[in-house]
Order: structure tokens, then sequence, then C-alpha cells
């Protein structure tokens, strides 16, 4: 990796040269491609990703996020691996899960006929929960920018056999608000939370015989407890208006694993000895999902051409004066490596919802996330070198009032 003279920012510490892998892209790129063998009895520090065309036909920022993992945490004891569907890949889902099994997957999985506008994310979507169940780990999408010690918290909480917690994630909301993110999922294997939210999960997919899709999921009886939002977002496409309305219920369907895991944290099911809002309370380690995980999202109004801008200009040269920008984007940067965990790219129903996303326009620009000297730059060599002094502070989740009171399955 080429030398930096990037300021170290208040709050963050370097990290030893002999904790990370700073070998050429080319050899991090072959241990990405070669991990070593998994089985069920392997160690639970798994990191888990999923391009169902595989790694080397990923874009090349998202590329760099996941050997971004590798380099730092490799030498702790964690193995990156970026599972795909590639008939003959080693790291093929079926390599790993059985892709025949309809209690692992449903039937349009096990058929390879997923579909809608969004089947690449919904196919992600429905490996997350299985490997997690039989491997235990991590679970994070391509799009997802690592900053924080995750070693340090698997320690403290999860891989602590004195924790309490159990269940690690970003909640998008307060602590009065249960609605995890699914694009950092962390757990021990055969965690009774996720087992849950995939028994729903699968009850979703089977649905009047069988979806292929995830549309209309939204009104299922299973999930109606879980409360609607009115919505807060609209916009105009194809010469057609979407309402709040109407894009509140595409983003229940989009993110329909969301509102599963949100109807689990809520259910009390006597049956089968289930307290989600105990559990919660109990187990679940959250992080505020806006500075955990979408920081620059906060400074940039969820803006992101302005995102990008900023993130694409050049600290100035020695001596020389900050615009308003270079000091605003310094701040994003400065902010994001000291006080957050991680930081998620957006893509998806999201750009259609708000526009050009950060994520969508280094996708569209090829090399600009990395352009030696930028902001950008500095960001992305601060997460491999660099580590917060702090961890992220959990939600100090109280017992809430339950959303559903009988089976989990139960349409009642």
């Amino acid at each position: 990796m080429e030398s930096h003279t990037h300021p170290l920012p208040p709050g963050v510490h370097p990290l030893p040269p002999t904790l990370l892998d700073l070998r050429p892209d080319s050899a991090i790129d072959h241990a990405l491609l070669h991990p070593p063998p998994l089985s069920s009895t392997s160690s639970e520090k798994n990191i888990f990703f999923f391009w169902h065309s595989g790694f080397p036909s990923m874009h090349p920022y998202t590329q760099r996020n996941v050997r971004a993992w590798h380099r730092r945490f490799s030498k702790q004891g964690w193995t990156i691996r970026v599972l795909d569907r590639q008939a003959g890949s080693p790291l093929n889902v079926a390599n790993f899960l059985d892709v025949e099994d309809l209690g692992t997957f449903p039937q349009a999985f096990v058929e390879g006929r997923i579909g809608g506008e969004h089947a690449a994310q919904h196919t992600s979507d429905l490996v997350r929960f299985p490997l997690l169940l039989r491997y235990g780990g991590v679970y994070a999408d391509v799009g997802f920018m690592q900053i924080g010690d995750l070693d340090r918290l698997w320690n403290e909480t999860i891989g602590n056999p004195e924790s309490p917690y159990e269940v690690l994630s970003y909640n998008a909301g307060g602590v009065d608000t249960r609605d995890l993110t699914n694009y950092f999922l962390c757990s021990r294997k055969n965690n009774p939370f996720f087992l849950r939210c995939h028994r729903l999960l699968l009850a979703l997919w089977a649905a009047d015989g069988g979806k292929s899709s995830t549309e209309g999921m939204h009104s299922s009886p299973l999930v109606k407890d879980v409360p609607r939002t009115t919505g807060e977002f609209e916009f105009d496409e194809d010469g057609k208006h979407y309402g709040p309305e109407e894009v509140a219920i595409m983003l229940m369907d989009y993110i329909i694993q969301g509102t599963a895991m949100t109807l689990v944290m809520g259910l009390i099911d006597e049956q089968d000895s289930w307290n989600g809002p105990e559990y919660v309370a109990k187990h679940i380690y959250a992080i505020e999902y806006m500075v955990g995980s979408q920081l620059i999202n906060e400074y940039t109004a969820w803006n992101g051409q302005r995102a990008f801008d900023l993130m694409s200009l050049p600290l100035p040269g020695d001596g020389g004066t900050e615009t308003d920008d270079q000091k605003l984007a310094r701040e994003i940067v400065e902010g994001c490596l000291s006080r957050s965990f991680g930081f998620k790219l957006a893509h998806g129903l999201i750009i259609r919802v708000l526009g050009q996303t950060l994520g969508s326009l280094w996708r569209r620009h090829t090399g600009s996330d990395d352009v030696v000297g930028t902001y950008a730059h500095w960001l992305r060599h601060g997460m491999v070198h660099w580590c917060p002094d702090e961890p992220p502070v959990a939600l100090k989740f109280e017992v809430a009032e339950p959303l559903k009171r009988g089976r989990l399955l139960s349409e009642a």
C-alpha cells in the first residue's frame, strides 16, 4: 500500500503494522479467493460477503472494501469469504449450505428463479441467516466499510462467555425503535433470534404457493403487527409520481428481512418459550445507525452528489488554507474515523428514492474512491491503519410492549 502524509485525527490511534496484512492487492486477492476450508467445527471468526458472480467481478470500490476487512482482521484470526453462485467456484454457496433444502432456502432460490427489480439484493438476503446459523460470525454487505475494532467488540461481547450479548447489529433509530439493519449482522452459530427470523422469512417467501420476489410481502398477515410507516419520501419516475405511502410500501417490500427481524423482536410466543422484548433488552448489542454507520449522510443531508464532491477534493498542500468545502470534508473524515464503527454505502432502491449516492457515484467513476491526496483516500487509509479509541456504545434497550402474542407463524 502506498505511503501517505495524512494526519491522524483526534480520538484515533494507529494500529501496529504487525496486526495488519499490508501485502499488495494481488496477494490479498489470492488469499480471498483461496480461504481455508470451513466446517461446522471451525472457528466462528468468519466474515461473510456475497456477490453472485464472485469477487473478481465486483466493482473496484467494493473490492477495496473487502480487502480492507482482510487487511484489518485476518491476522487476528478472522477469515474473510466472498461467496458466490458461480458454477465450479469453490466459494459457491452450495459448498457451504444445502441449496436444495427448503428448510434453508425458499423454492425460488432452489430453482434459481428469484426475480423482481432487486433480485440480486434479495438473493444475498437469503444467504445471511443460514450462514450465521450454521457457522457464526459476521455477515456484511460488500458496500460496507468497516472502521471500528470488530475483534475487540467481538471479544468483549458475543465471543465472551461472560457477556449477555448474543447479537450485534445497527438499529435504524433511537432506543425506542426496534429496527435492525441487515447490512451488518453478527452472532454465534445457532442463534435463537436469527433462527426465528429465518423461519419467518422463509414463510413469507412460501406464501401463495411460493413467491419469486418480495413484492407484496408487506401485506402478509404474518407481519401485520409490525407498525406501518406513513412514509416521508416521494419521487417521480418515468412520468409517474410515487407518493409517501407508495414509497413506504416499496421500502417495506425491499427490506422485508428487516421487517421479519422487527416482528421477532416484538413477539411473545409462549408455546415456543420466546420472549422477543426481553431478548432484545438482554442480548442485542445495537449500535445507533446514523453515527455508527451513516455519518457521511448526516453531514451531507443524504445528498450523494455533495458527498462525492467533498470526498473527491484534494487536501490542502503544506501551509495551504482550507476552503469551506475542504473544512467540511475534513470534519467528515475525522468524524467517521473517530466516531463511527463503519459506513454503509447505499445502493438499490434508495437511488430511486433519493437519487445518486456516494456508492453509486464511486461505481460510476471508477477509481474515484481511492485517488491519492483526496479525502476519500484519507478515509480509506484510516480504515486500515487506524482505529477509534473507543468502541461503539450500545443502545440501552428496555423491555418494550410486545407487537404480537401468539405463534410466530400464526396469522391471527
